[in-house]
């Protein structure tokens, strides 16, 4: 018992064509932008941001896949005039579109004077879940699967779908199912971390991008559709080799530093804490009344000042640990 291809690739309404790939992606996105805005308002920001900043970031990671795709597989691009455009027959490049998104999305959040960490955060398994759904448009595509296998969940391919040299074979490792399931588990895994786990923005984002380029490593061992290749390995490898190491050394910075900021904020109240004690020593008051009035005053500074500040960044104040009360 085997997968099966589908038989279509699309449906008509009227004379326009729907790709199921297309479709897919379009889902994918939908999906994304109603779990972020989710995670963002339980963050304290405006779900409203979102989709402004899909407004955006959607475009340019569309633009971002596919001047990847064209870049790297230019024997794949179709021998049209507008085939360097043609997304509708697959061929978008996830980290050219993440790449572009993210630089996008980073302007629209910070025009606001939200905390594009924090939003970076919320975004993450969003993404990962919009991937997983895009993924089965490969499936329609009759794309991106691995190696010939004998497993019993092998995919069927029809013989004009087969690479060059792979025509005698029948069956081969779905690698698109193996992305799916885990982007979907990746994805639960950086919920669970951001809900049980200290964890500095934009960590979460980090372990994201870390986890699923260690997953491309593999996915690269097995998959035979067509690659620039470099010393004898696919380009794609060295890509999810870079963007692992840089993932990981960008979530292990993220929290040193936040850990830093923090101590250094504890210092901070401390020293400040001790030159409120030696000025109560001093006796500037007999009978306390002074200091009590400057400790009051002081504290009633700091509240103001702290409210003021979560007011203006919600989510940054709410991503150091620190909870927004409501003002009349």
């Amino acid at each position: 018992m085997h997968i099966p291809s589908p038989s279509i690739s699309g449906f008509h309404i009227g004379p326009l064509e729907i790709h199921f790939y297309a479709l897919m992606y379009l889902v994918g996105i939908a999906l994304a932008i109603l779990i972020t805005r989710r995670r963002w308002q339980a963050k304290g920001g405006d779900p409203e941001l979102v989709g402004d900043v899909a407004i955006w970031a959607v475009p340019a990671g569309i633009i971002g896949g596919r001047i990847y795709f064209d870049i790297t597989t230019p024997m794949d691009i179709p021998h049209v005039w507008y085939g360097v455009f043609a997304i509708w027959s697959g061929g978008l490049g996830i980290w050219g579109g993440i790449a572009l998104a993210a630089v996008v999305g980073a302007w629209r959040v910070r025009r606001t004077g939200a905390s594009v960490a924090v939003f970076m955060d919320a975004i993450a398994p969003a993404l990962l879940v919009a991937q997983a759904v895009g993924r089965i448009g490969n499936y329609f595509n009759k794309e991106l699967f691995g190696k010939p296998t004998g497993l019993p969940w092998g995919l069927e391919i029809p013989l004009a779908y087969r690479p060059p040299g792979y025509t005698a074979f029948s069956t081969f490792q779905p690698s698109f199912l193996y992305e799916l399931i885990f982007d979907l588990l990746l994805a639960a895994a950086l919920v669970w971390v951001g809900h049980h786990l200290r964890t500095k923005p934009p960590g979460l984002f980090a372990l994201y991008v870390a986890g699923y380029s260690a997953y491309r490593i593999f996915e690269e061992t097995i998959r035979i559709d067509s690659s620039a290749h470099f010393l004898g390995l696919r380009l794609n490898m060295f890509v999810a080799i870079a963007m692992t190491l840089i993932g990981s050394g960008w979530f292990a910075w993220t929290q040193i530093k936040g850990r830093h900021t923090a101590d250094e904020r504890a210092d901070s109240q401390i020293a400040s804490g001790s030159a409120a004690d030696g000025s109560a020593a001093d006796g500037s008051a007999a009978d306390g009344s002074a200091a009590d009035g400057s400790a009051a005053a002081s504290t009633a500074g700091d509240s103001t000042g702290g409210e003021t500040e979560i007011r203006d960044d919600p989510a940054e104040a709410t991503a150091e640990g620190v909870t927004p009360r409501a003002s009349d």
